[in-house]
């Protein structure tokens, strides 16, 4: 089996973050999204992975490389433009050569991986396993409705009126045929050739597609609030505290608390979960629980939490708490001292700003 992983497509949800960088990218508990996805097919026991990539390609390559990081051999597949999912698989047959394969979006995540899907594709062999999931937001995704056997009866992708509240997760496994469908279908009034399509024309013409309801967490991270909720899940999973950086003077650390090496704070407060990475230098600073601080940024006279802040950044200074935010890399936030006192700002398309 081989794994397909989608790392295309533009992030507009997560803008202006993804102006600049792939949405795959971002850190949630300070590792790329993309990387959950790659470690979730290794643990499955995947070893060849087709990366889907667009416009951000050169930044995704030099962020994985050959795969040999995990272990795993990468392929990169260019997609000349965001053209659907369907079309992500039809550009991939050649990579496959017959396989069956996993198909994984890029920036989902599941918590506990993939491989009891893997494991249930193998064993009952349907054309293909879809993953769903019941959302209070259905028309916002593909949305599949089951007969009373269970069986899935049709697919409709992001449905003004859905007839069912069960979403596709970000995850399909197929086999073969799944590209006599791809290149049947047409392209649809977005100009997409869409997923659902195929798998519905999969149902229409006899093959066997199997659902199976995933109950445990999954999440698509395209929004902020996704984003922060990713980032709460995967800090939980923290076991112990590691200490490997500098603690100077009167500093208190509270619950699980990763400091990667290099780090150094002084009379701070931490309380976790938490996780603080390479070369931060934090002084006189209250960072507060599910706050990922990615490598090299600098916070001082500041409280942060509930926030993810990436690398290069700095809080300098600041009067009140900062929560439920995500800053992008070389953020610099500080309170100014001129005359007259007013806010001054430069936010970049498609920000958001908040005065209390």
């Amino acid at each position: 089996m081989k794994g397909l992983i989608l790392s295309g497509g533009k992030g507009t949800r997560l803008r202006p973050i993804t102006h600049t960088a792939a949405k795959q990218l971002v850190p949630v508990a300070n590792k790329p999204i993309l990387f959950y996805a790659i470690e979730a097919m290794r643990d499955a026991g995947i070893r060849e992975i087709g990366i889907i990539i667009g416009d951000t390609g050169p930044e995704v390559r030099a962020a994985v490389g050959d795969g040999s990081a995990w272990g795993v051999a990468i392929t990169y597949l260019p997609q000349e433009a965001p053209l659907g999912l369907a079309h992500a698989v039809k550009i991939s047959e050649e990579f496959m050569a017959g396989e069956p394969f996993v198909m994984y979006l890029g920036d989902n995540l599941i918590r506990g991986g993939i491989t009891s899907f893997v494991d249930e594709f193998e064993a009952s062999k349907p054309d293909s396993l879809i993953l769903l999931a019941k959302v209070p937001n259905p028309n916002q995704f593909g949305v599949a409705v089951l007969n009373a056997e269970g069986r899935v009866v049709t697919l409709e992708e992001k449905p003004k009126e859905p007839k069912s509240d069960l979403a596709l997760v970000g995850v399909y496994l197929f086999t073969e045929t799944i590209f006599k469908a791809v290149n049947a279908i047409k392209p649809s009034p977005r100009g997409e050739l869409e997923i659902t399509d195929a798998i519905q024309w999969l149902i229409t013409e006899g093959y066997r597609v199997n659902p199976h309801l995933v109950t445990g967490w999954w999440k698509d991270t395209g929004k902020l609030s996704d984003m922060l909720e990713a980032n709460r899940i995967m800090l939980d999973d923290i076991k112990d505290s590691v200490i490997e950086g500098e603690l100077i003077g009167d500093c208190e650390i509270q619950g699980r608390v990763v400091i990667a090496k290099g780090a150094r704070l002084s009379n701070c407060i931490v309380r976790g979960p938490a996780i603080i990475g390479e070369n931060c230098k934090l002084t006189n600073t209250y960072v507060g629980p599910y706050t990922a601080i990615n490598r090299d940024v600098t916070i001082a006279n500041a409280e942060i939490e509930h926030s993810i802040i990436l690398e290069g950044s700095s809080i300098l200074n600041i009067n009140g708490r900062i929560t439920d935010s995500l800053l992008g890399k070389n953020v610099e936030v500080t309170r100014g001292e001129i005359k007259p006192k007013a806010y001054r700002l430069m936010l970049g398309d498609n920000s958001q700003f908040s005065i209390v």
